[in-house]
């Protein structure tokens, strides 16, 4: 029996089995690949909102030792609950995610499968042809039966190579069964991280609907005191208003500060040039000529602001820990109806007598001092200014340049509860213009 037509044939079946594995290989790393970047993603969020929930808990913690609550109390509150929910929506693409690795998975097993049983039966054909073969002299008869030299030279490399293939199937058929047991182990980690997610998510349910039950009993008691939340929030909004002033006077007194000196640096180098024009012989009055004069300070801000841009999203918060309480702009009171209050920056929560820190390096300009909201510093960036108000203490004094996160103060303590106010803002000077950015967009979420 000459063997050949059949070894060519299983040869043919070895090659698409070997173009079959890389295949399968690609699709495989393909999704898994896009699968994991987006689990990753997912991952980072939930341990950012897990850190936001650990410390708006912890504000909590220390109020409820406190015979007083406030209303920073109940934006905690609020805070807390919407980072819980976040983290539930977190929980559920997980989930999913999950749910199709899953059912992607055992799609790509049972192909596994069904190749490696037609690898199987193919290599038990050939397992049995050798087996009843296997006379060496047959092979040598083969080799010997043929009508020239160069054919039977043929014929033993042919046997050699069939030989050969044997071995490839064997390897090809091991293969399969070790991507069968790792993708059926990782289907097995995927249910079980399923299985922790859904109990996480049940347990969330739970704290959610406690926060909001502690919500709601704080609600109704300020509630109860609206036309004291009324009074108390008048007064609060002309502290604002005058905060508001005299930040901007303070800047505007600075940016004129600037421009005397820039005019008085000019004057100097006109006259240097009129006394050089005069010692070398012209006497001719020099033309008023209009030019940038360098300094390294001018260089110097213009680095600082371009820095500072450059860490729009990834600046350090004014405080340790803490939870945005009242954003940038137009904000709906948390009890009152139909009233609104306006911010300039944003305040933040923290706890009780917090140090406050600079957010970026930069020059001390300003330290105000504001009648019941504390003490105000101004910090130059190039460009910009970033503003920290409602201090007790100030470590610094104007003129001092200051690093990041060096702390610049103390936080005032708190009428009631626990809780202090860190109000921070960002301003970008444009010549003798001065514009409030949305802090929320610069520091790091």
């Amino acid at each position: 029996m000459n063997p050949k037509p059949y070894f060519w044939s299983y040869r043919k079946d070895m090659n698409r089995a070997n173009k079959y594995i890389c295949l399968v290989l690609f699709l495989l790393a393909g999704p898994f690949l896009y699968a994991q970047s987006t689990s990753e993603k997912l991952k980072k969020e939930q341990e950012k909102l897990e850190k936001k929930i650990s410390d708006t808990r912890s504000l909590l913690g220390k109020s409820e030792e406190q015979t007083q609550s406030s209303l920073n109390d109940l934006r905690v509150i609020e805070n807390q609950i919407r980072y819980r929910e976040e983290l539930l929506r977190n929980y559920d693409n997980q989930i999913r995610g999950a749910e199709l690795k899953i059912s992607e998975k055992e799609k790509q097993v049972e192909e596994l499968r069904l190749k490696l049983e037609k690898l199987k039966a193919q290599y038990k054909e050939l397992v049995i042809y050798a087996y009843k073969h296997r006379n060496k002299y047959g092979n040598m008869m083969y080799i010997f039966s043929a009508e020239t030299y160069y054919e039977a030279l043929k014929r033993k490399k042919y046997l050699e190579k069939v030989a050969e293939i044997q071995k490839k199937q064997f390897l090809i058929i091991k293969q399969h069964q070790e991507l069968i047991r790792e993708e059926i182990a990782e289907i097995e980690k995927e249910k079980h991280y399923k299985t922790a997610l859904l109990g996480e998510k049940k347990r969330e349910k739970e704290v959610i609907q406690k926060d909001r039950e502690k919500q709601q009993v704080l609600y109704e008691q300020y509630k109860q005191e609206e036309a004291q939340l009324r009074a108390q929030l008048q007064a609060d909004e002309r502290k604002k208003e005058v905060l508001k002033q005299q930040i901007t006077a303070a800047i505007q007194k600075e940016i004129a500060a600037a421009e005397a000196e820039r005019k008085r640096r000019e004057a100097e180098a006109r006259k240097k040039r009129e006394a050089e024009n005069a010692k070398a012989g012209n006497t001719a009055k020099a033309p008023e000529v209009k030019e940038e004069v360098s300094f390294a300070e001018t260089k110097e801000s213009a680095a600082l602001s371009r820095n500072f841009e450059g860490n729009r999203g990834k600046l350090p918060w004014p405080v340790e820990k803490g939870t945005i309480t009242e954003g940038y702009g137009r904000n709906a009171h948390p009890t009152l109806q139909n009233v609104y209050t306006n911010n300039n920056g944003v305040d933040i929560g923290a706890p009780k007598n917090s140090q406050v820190r600079a957010v970026f390096e930069g020059e001390v300009t300003s330290i105000l001092n504001i009648p019941g909201a504390g003490k105000v510093v101004i910090i130059k960036h190039g460009n910009y200014r970033t503003v920290y108000g409602n201090l007790q203490d100030v470590y610094v004094t104007v003129g001092m340049k200051v690093k990041t996160k060096q702390a610049i103060g103390s936080l005032l303590s708190p009428v009631s509860g626990a809780i202090s106010t860190a109000h921070f803002e960002i301003h970008q000077v444009n010549g003798t213009a001065v514009q409030s950015l949305n802090p929320a967009l610069w520091i790091a979420n």
